[in-house]
């Protein structure tokens, strides 16, 4: 480079560049190209960084800059869970058809492992990150993290499909309450009063939000229901949702339909409910979230809310592309879902 910051002596980078004006280096480089995809406002401030320096960067790392990685890191909670499946097989299908590739990291559920991940994707000069899951489900976020992602998006776009606040991530969302609203406004047109919600964390955004929904449509309705009937016990697998049906029926309760958190969880209900002898949706009715191919080879077929997973996935890389080429995008936006209506549901009994 040409030019020194103050008299520190040291050579200003385009980094510095970036960090300074508060955007990326990508953005900086775009400036330097005479791009257009750049807002004014931020051109402006860039251009007086680079006048205040002197700042003149020679062809070689003005060729280094203009380099992309046509690659898109990214990090999921985990990818057994078949929703992380089918949302990142769907990303990389539309990532392929912008010429871009992908690249996995699976943190296995454990947020102390995010930061890590999120490091070695900026060692390998992704392009832009997209986060699913992890911390960046919370419905606190974690400041220790929320500061690393600020000084990593200095120079790598990231979008989140939860929330970071405190951060400048771009956010694809699943619209959580609506989908609540959708599954409870069809249980009322089947006549059913007595129904449960099973799975989740309350420390999770979209788990809180479907809460919200489900006990305040509960309270518009007039009906009071036992504590017992909505579990948080475990997380999102077998098990919780076994565990969780078990104690329902050990307390007394008896619902006429259950809401569970995802499909796997679901498959732990069902169990749960057919060894008591119980007929679905005969007796009780089962509706849950995802609908990943877990829905159909389930027997009886499952109810369940879909995301359009072709979609969700073009969303987030057409999100993230259009980011990366400097382009205006919303910093949020929210995916509707839909239910589908398959064989675990149906009138509730009397009605």
């Amino acid at each position: 480079m040409e030019s020194n910051k103050g008299n520190e002596g040291k050579p200003v980078t385009i980094y510095d560049i970036a960090k300074e004006a508060n955007v990326s280096a990508a953005t900086v480089s775009r400036v330097l190209t005479n791009s257009t995809n750049v807002r004014s406002d931020k051109k402006e401030r860039i251009l007086t960084l680079m006048e205040k320096y002197n700042f003149r960067p020679n062809a070689m790392a003005r060729g280094l800059v203009d380099t992309k990685s046509k690659t898109i890191g990214i990090m999921v909670a985990d990818i057994r869970n078949p929703f992380y499946s089918e949302a990142f097989v769907a990303c990389e299908a539309a990532a392929r058809n912008y010429g871009y590739t992908v690249l996995l990291c699976n943190s296995y559920c454990d947020k102390e492992q995010e930061q890590i991940l999120l490091e070695k994707l900026a060692e390998k000069r992704v392009d832009a990150v997209i986060q699913m899951g992890g911390r960046a489900d919370e419905n606190v976020t974690n400041k220790d993290y929320a500061e690393y992602v600020n000084r990593m998006i200095q120079n790598i776009p990231m979008l989140v499909t939860g929330k970071l606040d405190g951060t400048d991530c771009y956010r694809v969302q699943i619209d959580a309450a609506q989908s609540m609203e959708i599954i409870m406004d069809y249980l009322d047109s089947l006549g059913h009063e007595k129904i449960a919600f099973i799975g989740g964390s309350s420390g999770d955004m979209a788990s809180f939000q479907k809460e919200e929904v489900y006990r305040r449509k509960l309270g518009e309705w007039g009906i009071s229901l036992p504590p017992g009937l909505y579990r948080r016990e475990g997380n999102y697998d077998y098990q919780t949702g076994y565990t969780a049906m078990s104690a329902i029926f050990e307390e007394g309760g008896e619902p006429s339909a259950v809401i569970a958190i995802n499909e796997t969880t679901a498959s732990g209900v069902m169990a749960s409910i057919r060894e008591r002898g119980f007929e679905i949706p005969g007796d009780i009715s089962l509706v849950s979230y995802d609908n990943t191919f877990m829905a159909d080879v389930i027997t009886p077929r499952l109810t369940s809310v879909d995301y359009d997973y072709g979609e969700f996935g073009e969303r987030l890389i057409r999100t993230v592309m259009a980011v990366i080429e400097g382009k205006e995008v919303p910093k949020i936006q929210y995916v509707k879902t839909r239910l589908v209506v398959r064989e675990t549901t149906g009138k509730a009994k009397g009605k």
